[in-house]
């Protein structure tokens, strides 16, 4: 009996044993998998973090790229416009003519942050935005990804201010010494609403018309403001300058620079402001925005050389001032194609812009006699819709894939390209002339012949740019 009841005890033993060895060589089989199996999931935390911080800091890059462009392009305005065009006029109006740039910086930022840019970029139809952005309301730090995906839509609302400032300071060049300061101002509050809101919407608005990249019915390219800024605005000058008529004594009287200087100072500062303008248009710090800094530069490069080459040939010598006129023509012809061309295709629309930019300035508008008195429309006028007409030749979607043109087989790019311009000047045209009527009725545009041989400086604004007695 005591030996039966042993053996059960030691059997037991064993097969308790045994059991447990199972248990732990389960529990030893099973510790690896639940490591691997962990395992990847940290892995994934680390990459998705890694991701985030990637996409953060791709998102800080642009948005201080972009928000250094603006600078650039506010820079454009003041001092690089007002200096370029106080230079040129007569001593006399030296401040009245860089006040119309600085008054600009002002008003224009007003009437953008009311409804000027809901106008251009809200929501609407093909012609037009809507009023979802009046107010700046849902305009913060959230991306408008229709528009740029990695930078607040505050940052994008605000570099696009800039353009919307220097665009109607362009067309002051063609009324220069004449204009009534009152009727300056109520003229391009009138024209920012009328001609450039409509067709920044057109071509780069949702729902645009011209809109390349969002689908426009007409797919137009304007990197960065052929149409919408250079076209309009000297297309407006032109019908400014007939609208108003020539300045007392002009063209028997001559009427030089009083200070090249300052112009050459301004031509200076646009070039660099322009990079801005131009290579800010990717709306990123990217490769596209190196491709369009170099169009920009190589363009305005070859434009200062087929200018000042024209013009040494025609007078025997090249003049500073043709110089700097050059390079403001090539800088306004590259502006649509500069996301779009390759750097030799750059290198000849500069050259072409210098010597058409100064033909128009040199010939043409002494043959037909307008008075435009800093050539807005030689260099603007004619230099933006050349442009225009060159990307839709030379674009290459080597560069940019949105851009294909003539050269690449795409025939109906130019065409478009031919479209848009012709939408830019007819709006430019009626619109200018509709304000223009409206201004000359209620205020009347022009100073009286005396206060205009007094000089705007006296008669606008009581002052004067030099006070040698001081």
């Amino acid at each position: 009996m005591r030996s039966a009841v042993v053996r059960l005890l030691f059997g037991g033993v064993l097969i308790l044993g045994a059991a447990l060895q199972r248990v732990e060589a389960q529990e030893t089989a099973s510790a690896p998998a639940a490591g691997a199996a962990a395992a990847p999931t940290a892995a994934d935390e680390k990459i998705a973090k890694l991701e985030t911080a990637v996409v953060e800091a791709r998102s800080a890059g642009d948005n201080a790229w972009m928000l250094v462009s603006a600078a650039l392009v506010l820079m454009m305005t003041g001092p690089g416009l007002a200096l370029f065009y106080g230079g040129l006029v007569r001593k006399k109006n030296v401040l009245g003519t860089m006040m119309q740039s600085f008054i600009l910086m002002a008003l224009v930022t007003v009437l953008w942050a009311l409804f000027g840019y809901s106008m251009a970029f809200g929501p609407g139809v093909s012609f037009i935005g809507g009023f979802d952005f009046a107010f700046m309301r849902g305009v913060g730090a959230a991306p408008d990804a229709d528009y740029a995906a990695t930078i607040p839509a505050q940052t994008f609302m605000v570099y696009q201010l800039m353009f919307a400032i220097i665009t109607p300071g362009l067309i002051a060049g063609a009324f220069a010494e004449r204009m009534k300061f009152s009727a300056m101002v109520v003229f391009m509050a009138l024209w920012a609403v009328i001609v450039y809101n409509p067709m920044a919407h057109m071509v780069w608005g949702k729902g645009g018309l011209l809109n390349a990249a969002l689908g426009g019915k007409i797919p137009t390219l304007d990197f960065a403001g052929g149409t919408v800024v250079h076209v309009t605005s000297g297309v407006s000058a032109l019908v400014c300058a007939l609208y108003l008529g020539r300045r007392i004594g002009y063209p028997k009287t001559p009427m030089p620079p009083h200070s090249v200087v300052l112009s050459f100072i301004g031509a200076c500062l646009l070039w660099v402001g322009w990079f801005g303008f131009n290579a800010g248009s990717a709306l990123a710090a990217g490769s596209l925005a190196t491709s369009a800094f170099v169009a920009t530069h190589f363009a305005t490069a070859a434009a200062v050389l087929g200018w000042a080459g024209s013009e040494w040939i025609r007078n025997g010598k090249p003049s500073v001032l043709g110089a700097i006129s050059g390079a403001v023509a090539g800088l306004v012809a590259i502006t649509p194609a500069s996301g779009f061309v390759t750097p030799m295709s750059a290198l000849i629309i500069g050259l072409c812009a210098g010597v058409v930019c100064y033909l128009m300035c040199a010939k043409v508008k002494g043959i037909f006699g307008y008075d435009d008195s800093l050539d807005a429309f030689g260099v603007h006028g004619a230099g933006g819709t050349l442009g225009a007409l060159l990307t839709g030749i030379f674009a290459s979607s080597a560069v940019n894939p949105i851009g294909k043109g003539l050269l690449e087989g795409n025939a109906r790019q130019l065409f478009n390209q031919l479209v848009a311009t012709a939408i830019a000047w007819g709006l430019a045209i009626v619109g200018t002339l509709i304000i223009l009527k409206i201004v000359d009725v209620v205020i009347g545009l022009r100073v009286s012949e005396e206060h205009e041989v007094q000089g705007l400086d006296l008669s606008q604004h009581g002052e004067e740019g030099y006070n040698l007695e001081a």
